[in-house]
């Protein structure tokens, strides 16, 4: 019997077997026992390129992207024709903003390995990042040629149709969305059958499925679908209550499982427009559709009196939106960069800003006064009251952006280089709200251009707004 190398008596299993149980582990979800796995193979094959990429997945589902692309590079480079490695990196690519390099990446993956519907897939997500929603849609639909049953690329084309405006396919194809990988199921139960838009005898529900500002966008359908059922229920949270509550045909409203009533079908409120047929020539624009409390408005109104020069103009501001949102590293900016606006003379900002970014307040050192009153902030009723009482709003795309627009305040958006879909492409106003002026990046993560176009317009569209008795422009 030969005598084995230390190597061997240190790791008597393979490096091939470990692989093939790492990629296992990781396929079944035990990310930490995969990680462990693959690190053993790195410890006899530095460079074993599927462990590599296999430790950069993890890192990636870690959420850490620099360490990701690094071990991502790192394998490539020692199997550059693997077209795997490509479609992965095509992914971290874009997400860090390195769009050339995820092109590279994507054609290598997509041309190595045509029948791979995954790399087309992934080549559809980012053309559309790039502003190239025809480039997207012919992308998504070569994947689903390969699998006509993958929901990544049925979404992705929604997406790209939504963007452009074409509602009707945009609907259908929007309804693979809970099919996506990871979206948790609509509701604990399976006995309800989906509404599909008919008269019903009995009670329907509605479900608030997305975040605040797509409730506030699709709730405009609610009193339509209300009229298509004896009672209306919604499943919501309580911080959407006082607004859903005040569209006509709401029965009631729960936020616990355990609360909801008998139903004959359900929705999902973003489910409304397709069954509405809403298109670009009739969505119900009735503006405006949500108020504000009397009595909250009032208090406001006399808060800020106190705190704002009757001589300036109010304009509200919000700079960053919910950090856990899918693309906000994209849609958010900070409160420096909007320095132009603050440099305006005749004007007070008053911060809409919620959540840790209301901490940059703290080195503000803009011109203008900026009221930082978000301590006060409690719920959408007082942002609604507050809103009301501002002359205008400036804003990313948040849900701020769509109560300030459902309330029918002049509301500045200021939207990322590939925006979200019901924002269309090029245009300067919106189908949903027609108080909104759109301000749209011409490079991707470029703001300083948006912002300085907001401060050169501002001047003269404030002096249309009627001064407050007691008040002029000016300082």
């Amino acid at each position: 019997m030969s005598a084995r190398t230390a190597t061997e008596i240190d790791h008597p299993e393979p490096a091939a077997a470990l692989m093939a149980r790492a990629a296992e582990l990781e396929r079944g979800g035990k990310i930490d026992e995969a990680r462990a796995c693959a690190e053993q193979v790195l410890e006899i094959e530095p460079d074993h390129a599927d462990a590599l990429q296999l430790l950069g997945a993890v890192a990636f589902r870690d959420g850490n992207l620099g360490e990701a692309v690094r071990l991502m590079e790192r394998s490539r480079r020692v199997d550059p024709e693997k077209t795997l490695y490509a479609r992965n990196l095509c992914e971290v690519y874009r997400l860090l903003g390195r769009y050339d390099e995820a092109l590279e990446a994507a054609l290598k993956a997509t041309l190595g390995d045509p029948r791979d519907p995954i790399a087309h897939v992934n080549m559809s997500v980012l053309r559309l990042a790039r502003g190239e929603s025809d480039e997207a849609i012919i992308s998504a639909e070569r994947a689903l040629a390969i699998d006509p049953n993958l929901p990544g690329a049925h979404f992705g084309l929604a997406e790209a149709l939504l963007l452009r405006g074409e509602f009707a396919r945009g609907w259908e194809e929007y309804e693979w969305r809970f099919r996506l990988k990871g979206v948790p199921a609509l509701m604990p139960r399976a006995d309800i059958p989906q509404w599909q838009g008919e008269t019903v005898r009995g009670r329907l529900m509605l479900i608030a499925d997305q975040g605040f500002g797509d409730s506030i966008q699709f709730g405009r359908f609610i009193p339509w679908a209300a009229t298509r059922c004896e009672e209306l229920v919604v499943a919501c949270g309580r911080e959407l209550q006082p607004l859903i509550g005040q569209f006509a045909g709401v029965g009631s409203m729960f936020d616990k499982w355990d609360e909801c009533p008998p139903s004959v079908a359900h929705l999902p409120l973003s489910g409304l427009p397709r069954l509405a047929g809403a298109a670009l020539g009739n969505i119900p624009a009735e503006v405006p559709y949500l108020r504000a409390e009397p009595a909250k408005l009032a208090a406001w109104t006399r808060r800020l009196e106190l705190l704002v020069s009757p001589r300036h103009r109010r304009i509200g501001v919000a700079w960053a939106g919910r950090p856990t949102h899918k693309n906000d590293h994209n849609r958010s900016i900070r409160l420096e960069t909007l320095a132009p606006v603050a440099a305006l003379d005749g004007v007070t900002l008053v911060s809409l800003q919620k959540g840790p970014p209301q901490a940059q307040i703290a080195g503000f050192f803009g011109r203008a006064p900026l009221v930082n009153i978000g301590a006060e902030i409690q719920d959408f009723t007082d942002t609604a009251a507050i809103i009301e009482a501002l002359d205008m709003v400036i804003t990313v795309d948040t849900a701020v952006a769509h109560l300030a627009a459902s309330l029918g305040k002049t509301t500045w958006i200021m939207l990322p280089f590939a925006p979200d879909w019901r924002w269309l492409r090029e245009v300067s106003d919106s189908p949903w709200y027609p108080s909104v002026r759109l301000f749209r990046q011409t490079a991707a993560r470029e703001w300083d251009p948006v912002v300085a176009k907001i401060a050169g317009e501002l001047p003269g569209r404030l002096t249309s707004i009627p001064v407050r008795p007691g008040g002029h422009l000016g300082t």
